[in-house]
Parts: structure tokens; sequence; C-alpha cells
């Protein structure tokens, strides 16, 4: 029998509890692709603070929902297939715990489970500024194996909305697992954007460093 593409999505206690719930609704516009998510109990926290939603509203768009707690659950185990898993947004708790392997929560194992089989993990790591224990710490992922994706907006994209910077960065995402949602303006060079002969030559600026 053919496998659904599974991915997992993990949503923590980061400022930014939009892009995980953004993110569910556009793979709800991709019927091959099944959702697994897990939230944690500090991003339902964040949710309340940041949002109008239930947390019923956001569990209602994802497949399956499992309580981060249960670390018996099916994305628990490597032997249970999955493209892989995004965390949206990803908290420095939760990073600092993916980089030392702890795995005390079932977001944290299983983002440690798609490292070991070597399946793709994208952070959407939240915060700013950022200590030299949050660097090391990002490198030590990269390391293993994961993206760092901080959702940094893309002007080029010239985005009208807060709405629209969200979208974008989660396209950009989804890129990596090879899922087109149409929510990125792709880059095509010049033609795309304000040309280059609108562009002052260093000659003409006074304040151009020699």
């Amino acid at each position: 029998m053919t496998q659904p593409r599974r991915l997992i999505v993990g949503i923590t206690g980061a400022s930014g509890f939009a892009y995980g719930h953004r993110l569910l609704e556009l793979l709800r516009e991709v019927p091959e692709v099944e959702t697994h998510l897990v939230v944690s109990r500090s991003a339902q926290l964040t949710m309340a603070y940041e949002t109008e939603l239930k947390l019923s509203d956001v569990t209602a768009l994802a497949h399956h929902v499992h309580r981060n707690e249960d670390v018996a659950a099916c994305v628990s185990s490597g032997s249970w297939r999955t493209l892989g898993m995004v965390i949206a947004p990803c908290s420095m708790k939760t990073l600092g715990e993916i980089a030392c392997g702890t795995g005390s929560t079932l977001i944290a194992r299983a983002a440690d489970v798609v490292l070991k089989e070597r399946r793709r993990l994208v952070l959407l790591a939240r915060e700013t500024p950022l200590t030299l224990t949050h660097l090391r710490n990002m490198v030590t992922v990269t390391e293993m194996g994961a993206i760092v994706a901080p959702p940094v907006p893309a002007f080029y994209a010239r985005p009208e909305s807060l709405a629209q910077m969200v979208d974008h960065t989660l396209g950009r995402v989804l890129d990596l697992f090879d899922i087109d949602v149409g929510a990125v303006r792709r880059w095509t060079g010049p033609q795309s954007g304000r040309s280059t002969d609108d562009i002052p030559s260093r000659d003409d600026d006074p304040h151009a460093s020699l």
C-alpha cells in the first residue's frame, strides 16, 4: 500500500504562533500531505496572548494531533516514516533540548527521531538578540543535520501586510520539502523588480567608501 506523505508540525512557546497556525492552513491545501500536530503548553499560552484563536481552531486544521506529553505517540518512532518535521516557531528552550538530545517532550523526541533517521528537520528559531548559548545550539543542530530557518522577512517581495510576510517565509520553508503552495514571490532577476539602470553608481554616491 502507498503510504501518505506525512509531515510533523510542532508549535512551541516562542513568539510567532501565527507561523504554526498558518503553516497548517497552507498544508490543508495540499491533499497528498498528512499533518501530525504537536502543540506545547507554552505555545498555548503564546496563542492566547498573540491571537484570538482557540486551540480547537488550530487542531482542526491537522489530520492528527498528539499531546506533547505522549512520548509513545507514533511520531516518536523512527520506524514510522515521515517527510520530516517543522517546528514553527521554535523556542530557544526547544532548540536547546534538540541540541542536547534529551527528548523529554514529544516535540523534542520527534525532532531527535527525524535527525537520527536522516530526515529533514526545519526549525523556525525565534529569538533576538541571540546569546552565545543560542548560537552554539544553532551550530550544534546544524551539524546534526537540522536546518535553522529564522522567520526573516524577504523585502524584495515587497510585502504589503504581515500575512504576506508570514506566507512568504512559510512558502520558503515548504520549498525545503519540495512542497509548493504558491505562497512565494520568486526572484527571477532584475525584470521582476527595479531595473538596475535606476540604481545609482558608487561614483554618484558622495558617501560611498573608497
